[in-house]
């Protein structure tokens, strides 16, 4: 839920420090295999939770331990050349479990079968057509997406795949605009596709209903200059709510090795009394209202970067995503477990990142954080708080015959108050993930 968030800024800076081209992208067409690419992508995981309070399937000892290896292949044929271009997408994925019973299930790796074991295997595949105009792209089918107001996971074996339409234009320098449709999202233990409304994700806190429903988005971003970009995203999912999000990201350069950067994410839901479509949270309160924003400053000097930033959130109930992509949560404090969006919640983070490429050892990185929260609102159980602490170390590998195979291990030891125990319950959780993205076209 938390891998995407920072891909609306990413694409704003590289518009804006793109030039001007001589031609559009679709007049510099090399055709249908000329610009085609067939990527696989290997993936292994380990995930192991230790809840010290007992979970709901092992409530003794709460222990949740599974692995699994996965590959996901993606083709993208280029476009065909003349004044509309057509193409055709694929994808094709898998995986299959290799440790994890059902004493031990429960960390969302693999789906539950009738008799509560994790499935052995699992897979899927899809496709869109796509065509051109100019550098104005339509899509049509089985997606990943990276909107802030919907964003597909991929924090577990497989992704979760949008099913819709995505048109996005990128006419002028600096300007990404885009709008589209979507009624499925197939989640990433699922093997079909879901109606949008049926992937609730335990991560998310989110219990929907499973209804038959679409969700409509539109956005934008701009680069005002090389170090200034901006974002707008709205949002109508049916039956649940509306929401509209807004990102301003500045860096100021200080010298050649120091920077300052500002990065200010928002939200507001509007539920438009839809609310009795999902359960409340926290306390049992009906609507789904809610402002969400964050702030974070941080500091780069040479291989070190020094990050502060704040969080809250404001309404009728805690913030809501999941039946938009349980990646849909572009905010500062949204970490390994916890997102910190209670109701009325106000959260603390300080965190420190280290490239090891300054030390001679390039590809090696670490970070560690530290979130607090408090001031929950929570019905007859006084004032919620929570905290989380996270290391986490990546290393890639830069050339050779394994080069950018990555190893990333991760760590984080969550704690709750009694009064906020019945929402997020006190877990270590610890990760290992070895990816290998191989280029085959």
């Amino acid at each position: 839920m938390r891998v995407m968030k920072w891909s609306m800024i990413a694409l704003a800076v590289a518009a804006g420090t793109s030039q001007f081209a001589v031609a559009s992208s679709q007049d510099d067409s090399k055709g249908f295999f000329g610009d085609q690419s067939l990527k696989l992508k290997t993936r292994f995981e380990y995930m192991n939770r230790d809840y010290k309070n007992g979970a709901a399937n092992n409530a003794d000892s709460g222990y949740r331990q599974s692995s699994g290896l996965s590959q996901l292949l993606t083709y993208e044929s280029g476009f065909t050349q003349g004044t509309v271009g057509f193409g055709l997408d694929a994808m094709a994925m898998g995986a299959v479990k290799l440790d994890g019973g059902s004493g031990h299930r429960g960390n969302g790796l693999f789906a539950i079968d009738s008799d509560n074991n994790e499935e052995k295997s699992q897979g899927k595949i899809g496709g869109a057509v796509k065509l051109r105009l100019s550098d104005t792209v339509a899509k049509w089918g089985q997606q990943f997406v990276a909107s802030p107001v919907l964003a597909t996971d991929d924090s577990r074996m497989l992704p979760e795949v949008a099913t819709g339409t995505l048109i996005t234009s990128k006419e002028i320098k600096g300007l990404e605009l885009y709008a589209g449709r979507f009624n499925a999202i197939s989640a990433q233990t699922g093997m079909a596709r879901d109606s949008i409304g049926g992937i609730a994700d335990e991560d998310s806190g989110l219990h929907a209903k499973g209804l038959s429903n679409s969700i409509n988005i539109v956005g934008g971003s701009y680069a005002f200059t090389d170090n200034f970009t901006g974002a707008l995203a709205a949002s109508d999912a049916e039956d649940y709510f509306k929401k509209y999000y807004i990102n301003l990201n500045y860096t100021l350069p200080i010298a050649d090795n120091q920077s300052l950067n500002f990065d200010l994410n928002g939200y507001k839901t509007k539920g438009d009394n839809r609310g009795d479509t999902v359960e409340a949270l926290t306390d049992g309160v009906a609507g789904v209202d809610n402002n969400l924003w964050s702030l974070a400053a941080a500091y780069s000097l040479g291989a070190h970067k020094f990050t502060l930033a704040y969080q809250q959130s404001s309404g009728d109930n805690a913030y809501y995503y999941g039946v938009d992509g349980n990646s849909t949560i572009f905010v500062s404090n949204s970490i390994q477990i916890s997102d910190f969006v209670g109701r009325e919640e106000k959260s603390y983070q300080a965190r420190y990142d280290l490239n090891m490429a300054t030390f001679g050892v390039p590809g090696l990185s670490f970070m560690t954080r530290y979130v607090m929260g408090n001031n929950i609102k929570v019905a007859n159980a006084g004032e919620g708080k929570e905290n989380e602490w996270n290391i986490e170390s990546k290393y890639v590998v830069q050339e050779g015959p394994a080069k950018d195979l990555s190893f990333r291990a991760r760590f984080a030891n969550y704690r709750a108050n009694g009064a906020y125990q019945s929402y997020s319950r006190d877990n270590y959780d610890t990760r290992l993930i070895i990816e290998y993205p191989l280029n085959i076209l």
